[in-house]
């Protein structure tokens, strides 16, 4: 691992950072990703103007090429723009998927006409992606998908049903998957289609999880008439365009680190204002001190993974094994830390964030691939073991 902040990073950081001093008001300020937020509610307007805010001073798509808007930003910039963005606690972007996942697959594969409808709107908040991916029986095997799209004339028509969709009750638009030639391997069968939401016979649902909170939704599609226009990348090759996506989406795991060090941060100091009634804080205790200590090792080698995963792609090697590895690591850590704090906090570990915590750290062996799937890929590509 070896790499360091350039000059012309650091000089970044100083623009940035002023420019967030300045701009970043309380009322946005530690505000979280926009998944949950409901259509026309106080919150979800907030991210939208600061979105806008963003955009106008092209940070909120640095990485973007300048002739969609952002700044083409080298990979030391984009470490900085996350980690001021962390440090002034501004919320980012509120496309979490449009901007970094489905934006580089529009890049790709989109016509020149995509891509000046589609990304400008996209990079200000204006319209809200979602990506319609997984099914009720495709999620870690992506590739069983069913939902299909038979041709007629100049559209498809559409039936089918998707699950898990983050941001689908807000959005405008919808990378979705959908299986083109039923008697292909399953793999070569499928295409991809951007959606226009609006359209007739989508109807979204709500999926309420254990937090109590709207993250997610399903989406049903009954007889939808899509243009052939709409669709992203060769007919029945949609199965490269999801892997651009999904490469750009757990490229993302380099800076999981964040969150996660701030997390035990507020644990630990926590844990030694927390009196146990023996005269001892929590913090002091052997058996808990031990516990503290094993988070924040964890925490601090999931930034060790991630440094080693930037050092890799400046030295020109494409993201590798890491991301699988410090996708890992961090769905792990993330159940511990919320483990100890419950160890730590007793019963005042069950409310406030703590206690949303909890529960919603399950996920989190899920998301963004899940724990088995990674494993997996560890197992194959980096130990060498046999399927």
């Amino acid at each position: 691992m070896d790499f360091s902040y350039p000059e012309a990073a650091e000089a970044f950081r100083l623009e940035l950072r002023s420019w967030l001093d300045e701009h970043v008001t309380e009322d946005v300020r530690g505000q979280g990703p926009s998944l949950g937020a409901e259509a026309g509610s106080p919150e979800l307007e907030r991210l939208l103007a600061w979105n806008r805010d963003l955009a106008d001073a092209r940070y909120a798509a640095i990485a973007w090429p300048e002739e969609y808007g952002g700044r083409g930003a080298s990979v030391m910039d984009q470490v900085v723009w996350a980690e001021e963005m962390h440090r002034a606690g501004a919320p980012g972007p509120i496309n979490v998927l449009g901007i970094p996942n489905v934006a580089p697959a529009i890049m790709t594969y989109g016509s020149d006409a995509q891509k000046r409808s589609l990304l400008p709107p996209m990079m200000r908040g204006d319209d809200i992606w979602c990506q319609g991916f997984s099914e009720p029986d495709a999620g870690s095997d992506l590739a069983s998908l069913r939902t299909s799209a038979v041709r007629d004339g100049d559209v498809g028509v559409v039936n089918g049903q998707k699950s898990w969709t983050s941001l689908g009750h807000l959005a405008d638009w919808c990378e979705l998957l959908v299986r083109t030639d039923a008697e292909a391997p399953k793999h070569q069968g499928i295409s991809c289609l951007l959606v226009d939401m609006t359209l007739p016979g989508i109807t979204v649902r709500p999926l309420i999880t254990i937090t109590g909170g709207h993250d997610f939704n399903e989406m049903f599609f009954d007889d939808v008439r899509v243009p052939v226009a709409s669709m992203l990348g060769p007919e029945n090759e949609g199965w490269r365009v999801a892997m651009t996506t999904l490469s750009h989406e757990r490229a993302g795991v380099a800076k999981l680190h964040l969150g996660t060090r701030a997390k035990v941060a507020r644990l630990l100091e926590e844990a030694m204002g927390t009196p146990l009634g023996d005269g001892r804080t929590a913090a002091e205790e052997p058996a808990l001190r031990q516990r503290l200590a094993r988070v924040y090792l964890e925490a601090e080698l999931l930034k060790l993974v991630s440094d080693r995963a930037i050092s890799g792609e400046l030295h020109g090697r494409t993201l590798g094994p890491e991301s699988s590895i410090a996708k890992l690591v961090w769905s792990e850590t993330e159940q511990h830390i919320a483990e100890v704090a419950a160890a730590v906090l007793g019963p005042m570990a069950g409310t406030g964030s703590w206690g949303t915590d909890r529960v919603a750290v399950r996920s989190h062996t899920i998301a963004g691939g899940t724990t088995q799937v990674n494993k997996n890929i560890i197992a194959r590509r980096v130990l060498g073991l046999p399927r």
